[in-house]
């Protein structure tokens, strides 16, 4: 069954399943068969036996053995395989043990990968809360979050982790953070009170999920689904059902390999019939000619070059913030065309952040971002003193005094204790220069009634030492502004305007901010309580207070880097859809208006989608359904994706696409298991560096790739002449593998650490299902490996003549392939400019330790007696060298010239 038919499956399961927050608390309780006192031990039994533990299942694994055989059922493996049995039929038992070796490391990484998601099940399973406080037996107790079963009632306070899901039957204060299911940066106020049947999961405020944290308040509820059942068990379903991409790039070697083994096998039979039905040699001979053709033909060390190549690119990245935990996905991000990104905490702070204050009939803006107390205020472009207005400083005052949240600093960072939304207050004050210590001093605080969904405001009673006493208020706009008579101003209060203000109200949120009212209402010195009687009517409002979580600045240049290099930013988010405009807005999303709703997006089918989610760039409001069916709809259109998230519900999104990407700081356990890449800095910004990085990574895979398959080529070619002519064989089986071993290393691994090129994040994406053998490479390989064979014959037909010895002679050619691939190196380092520079005549580092490496070890090969008796080699002059120097030199100018010709007729070489 696909992941979409069992998504739809369990839809319609729901759909059958009592909408429990639409309905009334006591219809509950009696649907569930259940009472406010809880259920006998006698109901729990008979409930365990019928739902199970309140636990997600395992899936079974297969055993280590099974795992590590099935990563080696690869065409690709099979050619290494077979070139390890080629080397040894050769007696190069060393070659063949390093070549297995690699095949033994290939499969221990996908098993290591395999691994993988199943951490991530495991991830979720960890965040069932262990215990949990219930009634049973009309008795408070505590047991084990295992044991819960439909039609407990649940006790929540403070710090707890909800055990099931559950339909609110009380809720005090209650707020719960639901950020991992709905990616919605607040905590959620709660209400025992039935919402409407179409609201989406974050606006089930009946309702309280498993896994989610209670931020503050006391509430009860009864149990409604345990285990697999629960909102948390669908995503857990979920993510077991979806199977891993493969890479642009192990899709493309897949291909490759099925193809150069066949072209191999075909010329190998092709020559071996040549040579002993047409030329008349020997069996045995030609046997040993096709093998030579090969072991010259099969790159047996590109696979642990290009390996080598991702890790050294995984490396950099984990400079760069980055962890990548799956290694071919270093080079998936090379081909990303679209990036489809959570909200809260990768292009936002996730710090809620005071943004405009609105006193009177001035719009007070504020600078800085985040809790850091940094920043000052304006108006209308200039900067403004807070002691030049009086409504201003009570408005700011006030809003620390009512108010229980702290900040922290930690090093570079600020840490808020309490009610984001608080902390934001405690951060304007710092910025106007008002410390609370000191304020609470002046002011102390007598009583206080807290944050409630059902009231929406909190109030705190204070007192001068001057004997004056007044209460402070803060909430939700149209509830303080009802309770208001009058309105501060510079010269006195004046009549309150409730229309104005609530039309600033409207403004302040259709920009995505999250709005406060304050107010202040004086009261007799000798008043040491507080009444709701108090709270009726008679405040003086002091203003609007509106707050964001504000977009990262980084992020910001982030995606203006992505959308150059042809790469497409969404926004998925749990938040609402005003917020989301506002953000992305901001961000300079191309298409911010034409924002879509989870709600909007069920009434789609697959094929309308597809459609739709070319046009939008934002989506709000979503579940982790929406964001699965997104990510398909992309992949659907040819879109390579990246998707990031933090919570449990990115999950199934995170594994679906091509490079999932979690956040490292904020990021919840499961959310990490079940991605390819980790921000360790929870950056959007560190993902453009990414792609940077893994378009270079490709571009390099592609420079080895274009260096080894010419040169080994070029050895095969000169074989196959060499039978079709009927000639000498230039070179023997056994040195080309002296000339694979030392070169593939030691010259074909220095690409891998090419710096990136210039104007790298100025081309469009490559498209995932481009070949790894292009036109330019394949004309690239003839190309060169027609100039090997015509060099090695030269140089072979010269020595000869100068010569009478056929070692001779070979030694010239093994050393003039030798130079010609090192020539070769230099102009290959560069896809889209010439090599002649002086940048590219010095080479890097690593270009130089390999060329001396190669030198070494290649006199030794020419100059070493136990050299000559293992390969039949012999010692060369001088001015032997200069020539094979000048051969190289010629090369190389032939390979510039073809390349600035490819540049003026089509505008680029690759």
């Amino acid at each position: 069954m696909s992941v979409q038919e069992r998504t739809l499956r369990e839809g319609q399961e729901s759909r059958d399943a009592p909408a429990f927050h639409t309905m009334a608390a006591s219809d509950v309780l009696e649907h569930l068969g259940t009472t406010a006192s809880g259920l006998d031990d006698a109901a729990v039994a008979e409930r365990l036996r019928q739902y199970g533990p309140n636990a997600l299942p395992q899936a079974q694994r297969r055993g280590l053995i099974a795992r590590f055989f099935a990563q080696l059922n690869n065409l690709l493996i099979f050619v290494l395989i077979g070139a390890a049995a080629i080397t040894v039929g050769l007696g190069h038992l060393i070659d063949a043990a390093v070549i297995m070796v690699v095949v033994v490391i290939n499969g221990v990484v996908g098993v290591v990968q395999e691994g993988r998601a199943e951490n991530a099940l495991d991830a979720i399973r960890d965040m069932l809360m262990p215990r949990a406080n219930v009634m049973r037996n009309a008795h408070r107790t505590s047991i084990d979050s295992a044991d819960v079963v439909p039609g407990d009632i649940v006790l929540l306070e403070p710090g707890d982790r909800v055990p099931a899901d559950l339909r609110l039957l009380k809720a005090r204060g209650l707020r719960v953070d639901e950020a991992l299911l709905t990616g919605e940066s607040l905590a959620v106020d709660k209400t025992s009170e039935p919402v409407e049947d179409e609201a989406s999961l974050g606006d089930r405020r009946s309702m309280a999920f498993s896994g989610t944290l209670v931020a503050a308040g006391q509430g009860i509820g009864v149990v409604v689904a345990t285990g697999s059942k629960t909102e948390l068990g669908r995503i857990s379903t979920m993510l077991s059902g979806i199977g891993t991409l493969t890479t642009p790039l192990l899709r493309q070697m897949d291909r490759f390999a099925k193809y150069l083994t066949v072209v191999i096998l075909v010329v190998s039979a092709a020559v071996f019939l040549f040579g002993g039905l047409v030329r008349d040699y020997g069996l045995s001979e030609m046997f040993m000619a096709a093998i030579g053709i090969a072991v010259a033909a099969i790159p047996e060390g590109l696979p642990a070059v290009l390996t080598i190549t991702l890790a050294i690119g995984v490396q950099r990245m984990a400079s760069r913030h980055a962890i990548v935990r799956h290694l071919p996905a270093i080079e998936t991000l090379g081909a990303v065309s679209v990036i489809c990104s959570d909200k809260t905490g990768t292009l936002t702070r996730n710090e809620m952040t005071v943004r405009h204050v609105q006193v009177g009939g001035d719009l007070v803006e504020v600078e800085g971002v985040g809790y850091a107390p940094r920043g000052g205020f304006s108006r209308d472009g200039v900067d403004l003193d807070i002691g030049e207005t009086a409504v201003l400083a009570r408005l700011i005052e006030t809003g620390l005094l009512c108010n229980d949240a702290a900040l922290n600093q930690l090093g570079d960072d600020w840490i808020v204790e309490g009610d984001p939304m608080e902390g934001a207050l405690v951060a304007l004050a710092l910025k106007a220069g008002v410390e609370r210590s000191t304020l609470n001093k002046r002011l102390p605080r007598t009583d206080e009634i807290p944050f409630d969904a059902d009231h929406r405001f909190m109030a705190t009673l204070h007192h001068s030492h001057q004997g004056d006493a007044f209460i402070c208020v803060k909430g939700a706009p149209e509830r303080v502004i009802a309770m208001c008579a009058s309105e501060a101003g510079e010269e006195g209060d004046v009549d309150l305007a409730a229309d104005v203000w609530l039309a600033r109200v409207d403004d302040l949120a259709s920009r995505g901010e999250r709005v406060l009212a304050l107010a202040r209402k004086p009261v007799v010195a000798h008043r040491q309580d507080l009444t709701f009687d108090d709270m009726q009517d008679g405040f003086v409002l002091l203003g609007l207070v509106s707050l964001i979580d504000p977009p990262r600045e980084e992020a910001i240049a982030a995606v203006r880097d992505c959308q150059a290099a042809g790469i497409r930013v969404k926004m998925i988010t749990g938040d609402h859809i005003a917020t989301a405009r506002a953000i992305a807005a901001q961000l300079n999303l191309t298409h911010p208006d034409a924002a879509m709703t989870g709600a909007e997006l069920d009434l789609l089918d697959d094929e309308t989608l597809r459609a739709k989610v070319r046009e939008a760039d934002v989506f709000a409001r979503t579940s982790p359904e929406h964001k699965l069916r997104l990510v398909d709809a992309l992949q659907a259109e040819g879109d390579v994706i990246v998707m990031t998230g933090d919570g449990v519900n990115d999950a199934p999104a995170l594994k679906r696409a091509d490079v999932g990407v979690a956040m490292g700081r904020k990021g919840t356990e499961a959310a990490k298991e079940a991605s390819r890449m980790v921000l360790t800095d929870d950056n959007f910004s560190s993902i453009a560096t990414a792609v940077r990085e893994g378009r270079t990574v490709y571009d390099n895979l592609r420079k080895t790739i274009a260096w080894t398959l010419p040169t080994n080529g070029g050895q095969a070619l000169a074989i196959i002449a060499a039978i079709l002519l009927g000639v000498t064989l230039p070179i023997t089986p056994v040195q080309i593998l002296w000339v694979n071993m030392v070169t593939a290393v030691a010259l074909g691994l220095t690409l891998a650490f090419e710096p990136s090129e210039p104007g790298v994040m100025k081309r469009a994406p490559r498209r995932p299902d481009e070949p790894l053998l292009t036109g330019f490479l394949a004309w690239r390989v003839g190309f060169v490996s027609v100039l090997f064979t015509i060099s090695a014959f030269g140089v072979f037909a010269w020595s000869g003549m100068r010569y009478d010895s056929l070692e001779i002679s070979r030694t010239f050619v093994v050393n003039m392939l030798v130079v010609l691939q090192i020539f070769y190196l230099f102009s290959v380092r560069y896809q889209h400019m010439t090599s002649l520079t002086w940048r590219g005549a010095l080479g890097t580092p690593a270009v130089l330790i390999g060329v001396g490496l190669v030198t070494v070890v290649q006199f030794l090969f020419t100059y070493a007696p136990f050299m000559h008796t293992l390969f039949d080699s012999r010692s060369l002059s001088f001015t032997d060298g200069l020539v094979i120097m000048g051969v190289g030199v010629a090369f190389f100018l032939v390979l510039e010239l073809e390349k600035l010709l490819r540049r003026l007729i089509w505008g680029s070489e690759w």
